[in-house]
């Protein structure tokens, strides 16, 4: 019986042979070994923001001044199983309202520019078409021709004036200028005054002890009586050059902004007047178009120029100069060392808003304080950037 079931399976075994001779189908048992789970480590993430991103993979980019800046797009609340989870979906919401805030900030800035190109065209467009109604009315019209001419002139250089009382009141270069640090964006009610008797820095960041991080290092923190004394000389520096300067600049752009914001109006209003008695004598359409070129060269220069946007660049320099000179004194006037940002830590970071490297930070330092006495000025501005 064994030899015939040797046999059956000899042929069988030879004709499969035969038939798939290219193919040998073969089946080992290997027995199941245990799974063992290596440990990878894992990578330190330098940004959290940037670690939250690379997590869920969310696309929602926003262009800013030419770059493009991923944020994440909450389509599903992550789970809040644990004090971990609670934080990040924290931090997401964070994440969402900065990038909401963003976007709105620059669309607002983009709105604002818009408004400033629309309102000077429109407003030179208007007063042009008037200058000219009334050339042609002086060279001779006569009765019904010559009152419609009139008129129509008359209420151009009308609605000029109106539209551009409003323009220089709100200074759209300079609402656009705004929203680079976070301003209200009510045009009413909270809007800053675009002209303050007295030019005076931008403020935007709260007071000095809400912004100052604790530090835990032992003894004075990494503080010294040659880095205060460093520190102080450098706000000598920005305080009798930079700041001073442009002040200087920011009072000048102010005073030549006023004129220009009066003169507009006011030339467009004579402009206006002289219209109405075309007809009556020749001095009546001399001063109406005499006025409307100059109306027009004037809204020009001060809404091409962006001179709204000058006075506001001005004041956050000047704000953010001020910004220093309080930080660096509250850091200097706190006596306890341990609620002082580390010494090393921020004498670098002067450096860098300074645009100077650490070398040249304290040669800046030793000329203030040997030109002192000396009794001579600086002969350098503490920042290298603006």
């Amino acid at each position: 019986m064994a030899s015939l079931q040797a046999s059956s399976l000899l042929s069988s075994s030879s004709s499969s042979i035969v038939t798939s001779s290219k193919r040998i189908n073969a089946a080992i048992s290997v027995p199941k070994l245990p799974r063992i789970r290596f440990p990878v480590p894992k990578t330190p993430s330098t940004n959290l923001v940037e670690d939250l991103i690379l997590r869920n993979g969310y696309t929602n980019t926003i262009p800013i001044e030419k770059s493009t800046v991923t944020l994440p797009r909450i389509d599903k609340e992550p789970s809040v199983n644990s004090s971990t989870s609670k934080a990040t979906a924290k931090l997401y919401a964070i994440l969402e309202a900065v990038a909401n805030r963003v976007e709105m900030h620059q669309n607002m800035g983009e709105q604002r520019v818009n408004w400033n190109k629309l309102l000077l065209n429109s407003i030179n467009m208007i007063t042009l078409t008037a200058t000219t109604m009334v050339g042609i009315a002086a060279t001779g019209g006569a009765g019904a021709p010559l009152l419609a001419l009139k008129l129509s002139s008359t209420l151009l250089f009308t609605a000029a004036t109106g539209i551009l009382f409003i323009m220089n009141k709100i200074q759209p270069s300079q609402l656009a200028e705004e929203q680079r640090n976070a301003y209200p964006l009510p045009l009413l009610g909270k809007m800053i005054e675009k002209f303050p008797a007295k030019f005076e820095p931008a403020l935007w960041w709260p007071k000095p002890h809400d912004f100052q991080r604790k530090s835990k290092r032992p003894g004075k923190n990494r503080w010294s009586e040659e880095l205060e004394m460093e520190m102080r000389e450098v706000i000598e520096v920005i305080k009798g050059k930079d700041t001073e300067d442009y002040m200087r600049l920011g009072n000048l752009v102010l005073k030549i902004n006023k004129i220009l914001a009066i003169s507009g109006p006011l030339l467009t209003g004579i402009a206006a007047a002289g219209s109405a008695f075309v007809g009556n004598g020749s001095w009546a359409a001399i001063v109406a178009v005499a006025a409307g070129a100059l109306a027009t060269t004037v809204n020009t220069f001060e809404h091409a120029g962006q001179v709204g946007m000058v006075v506001e660049m001005y004041r956050n320099c000047a704000g953010f100069f001020s910004l220093m000179e309080e930080s660096i004194e509250s850091s200097l006037e706190e006596t306890d060392f341990d609620r002082r940002e580390d010494g090393q830590m921020f004498e670098m970071k002067m450096a860098l808003q300074l645009g100077r490297s650490l070398s040249e930070l304290r040669d800046l330092a030793q000329k203030s304080s040997s030109s002192r006495i000396d009794g001579v000025e600086v002969d350098e501005f503490a920042s290298k950037i603006f």
